[in-house]
């Protein structure tokens, strides 16, 4: 496979630096129901893990998604802690900026953190606090930067506060430090935020293949390698809606070129390893490039063959969002599942592109979320198994369908070619389960002979 230069993007889908001339669509009643700007912009950003994050609003709002996602750290633990200036009525009839400084003073003198980010919420944007002028005074009062992220909730859906966090990142992180000198140049990951631990995979295999990784934006990432994030050679966005502007305005601002990419199944990891290469301009790392990516294809074929067996011509509905609803339909087809069904009420245009490039006419999409849609597509399709957020995983209990988590609350690592081992031995053990066949059995009081005799 030759790698190709994508410059095509859906500028629509909230990513775009200048929305001037095709805004991002008005906020609709309930459109936050699957995540706020607020939660948006925490995905993005917690991920940092030596950083503290500072939720400024009521207590309410820091225990939204708090821990509840399954990004892991390697090291610092500090983002994991719930920072929040819990305000009550008297801040809100009598403004809390007054809070806020003395949560910011007791968290610098308390942990001593490289960076501070403030989170602004749908209460403290109603009432007007000047939060960007407060963290500039105690950022220079204090010598360390204290970041301003103004994604209130009532702004828009998660994916819009996605891209609010990385014009935080742009506006004051990027570009304000320098590497060491021995510090090898390569590759930001831009969106991917090592759910479950694929961060590492991912690494581990670039490794292999001699690219270096410059700033992880951010799984598992530290500040500083943030701030010199300006000097990587290739941007690859791994989430494509949530920081594709990040990306585009680096290459404006810095020349560095980017592309979209995936490590879900075997054929778009060597797609990003290869792209990754052909970007550097290295014909020596593409030569490396092509020579790992074609022993691990050689070795996972090999490991496959067993689960294949079982997998192959099962039926799946996958319901999830943004790269997973076309990457994950790539993975299962390598493992001969074919999707019968598939979610598309977070993805972008886009993202529906090249789900239709991936499934046949006869898969139905599911537009609109909701229990009994993902059922009714289940039962008329004869899917075998459904492949959803960990929201759904009780309903499918409950009617008897074998279940796959696949969305951030997940803690089993899908990406690289491990990852798609993985997925292939936690699709065959879900559905060689002998619990199905115990459950759709009688039970022992409908059967004809009592069970007490």
């Amino acid at each position: 496979m030759d790698p190709v230069r994508k410059v095509d993007f859906d500028s629509e889908a909230c990513g775009s630096q200048t929305p001037k001339s095709k805004p991002c669509p008005r906020p609709k009643p309930g459109e936050a129901a699957g995540g706020c700007s607020f939660d948006g912009a925490q995905i993005t950003l917690l991920p940092i893990m030596d950083a503290a994050h500072l939720v400024h609003g009521p207590i309410a709002c820091a225990g939204n998604s708090w821990e509840s996602r399954g990004t892991l750290s390697s090291g610092p633990s500090l983002s994991q802690y719930g920072f929040a200036t819990d305000l009550n009525d008297s801040d809100i009839i009598f403004g809390g900026e007054k809070k806020l400084k003395e949560s910011i003073d007791y968290i610098a003198g308390r942990f001593a953190p490289p960076a501070i980010f403030v989170y602004s919420t749908c209460v403290t944007a109603l009432i007007g606090e000047d939060m960007d002028a407060v963290c500039k005074e105690a950022g220079d009062r204090l010598g360390i930067p204290v970041i301003p992220v103004n994604s209130p909730g009532f702004v828009g859906s998660k994916n819009l506060g996605n891209r609010l966090a990385g014009d935080a990142l742009l506006q004051y992180v990027i570009g304000t430090g320098e590497p060491e000198p021995e510090t090898p140049l390569g590759v930001n990951l831009i969106g991917e935020y090592n759910i479950a631990g694929e961060m590492w995979d991912i690494e581990k295999l670039m490794n292999s293949a001699g690219i270096s990784v410059t700033s992880r934006i951010t799984g598992d990432a530290r500040y500083q390698e943030i701030t010199w994030a300006h000097r990587a050679r290739v941007n690859m966005v791994v989430c494509s809606r949530a920081l594709l502007g990040l990306a585009r305005e680096m290459e404006s601002r810095y020349g560095i070129p980017f592309f979209e990419g995936s490590f879900y199944g075997a054929k778009e990891t060597t797609y990003s390893l290869r792209q990754m290469a052909y970007l550097m301009n290295d014909r020596e790392m593409e030569r490396r490039v092509d020579r790992l990516t074609e022993r691990e294809e050689s070795r996972l074929a090999q490991d496959l063959r067993p689960y294949r067996k079982i997998l192959k011509g099962k039926k799946a509905v996958l319901y999830t969002g943004g790269v997973k609803s076309w990457s994950v339909i790539s993975a299962l087809k390598e493992l001969g599942v074919q999707v019968v069904g598939v979610g598309t009420n977070k993805s972008t245009e886009d993202d529906v592109r090249r789900i239709a490039d991936r499934v046949g006419d006869d898969t139905e999409y599911i537009p609109e979320g909701g229990a009994s849609r993902i059922l009714k597509t289940v039962r008329e399709r004869k899917a075998d198994i459904m492949i959803a957020g960990g929201r759904n995983m009780y309903v499918a209990m409950k009617e008897q369908i074998p279940f796959i988590d696949i969305n951030q609350e997940r803690h089993k690592a899908y990406a690289g070619y491990e990852g798609l081992l993985r997925l292939a031995k936690e699709l065959t053990y879900s559905l060689a389960n002998p619990i199905w066949k115990l459950a759709a059995s009688s039970a022992p009081w409908d059967k004809e002979v009592p069970y007490d005799r």
